[in-house]
């Protein structure tokens, strides 16, 4: 057995498309953002998932913040920015992901949704998150919406 992880085939090597929400209540002082935890770290991250084949990007993220989240809101249609990283595959393998993020502003938080027993869910200050979370560009996302 090698050592370290195992590299994916060549053709599973090419950068696989994500979607994220980057789910915010309020505006000014009194925004919050909400992050979840992944199902395997649990550490912190926005919704996020796999585009659906026929699926617009945005309408993935809205999804995925129902799915992971329990949120409802609106999705904005053009992505505010994006972020890069290393997907954990089954036996070690890992895979690179471009993940496309699209604000969303939430409107609700609902007490029952997909995945309520699997992941935590919390609000944030902006900073705080930015501080939470793993990959530099989504923080840097995170900080941007305090300088908005």
């Amino acid at each position: 057995m090698p050592d370290g992880p195992l590299i994916a085939s060549p053709a599973a090597t090419a950068v696989r498309r994500q979607a994220a929400a980057l789910p915010v209540f309020g505006s000014g002082p009194a925004t919050r953002v909400v992050l979840v935890t992944s199902r395997e770290t649990r550490r912190w991250v926005i919704p996020k998932g796999w585009i659906e084949p026929q699926e617009a990007a945005h309408r993935s993220a809205a999804r995925e913040a129902f799915e992971e989240a329990g949120l409802v809101g609106e999705v904005e249609r053009t992505p505010i920015g994006s972020y890069h990283y290393a997907k954990r595959l089954p036996r070690g393998a890992v895979l690179g992901c471009e993940v496309a993020v699209f604000r969303f502003r939430v409107s609700r938080l609902l007490r029952d949704w997909p995945e309520r027993r699997e992941r935590d869910r919390q609000l944030f200050t902006p900073d705080v998150a930015a501080g939470l979370v793993k990959e530099p560009a989504l923080a840097a996302l995170l900080r941007g919406l305090s300088a908005g």
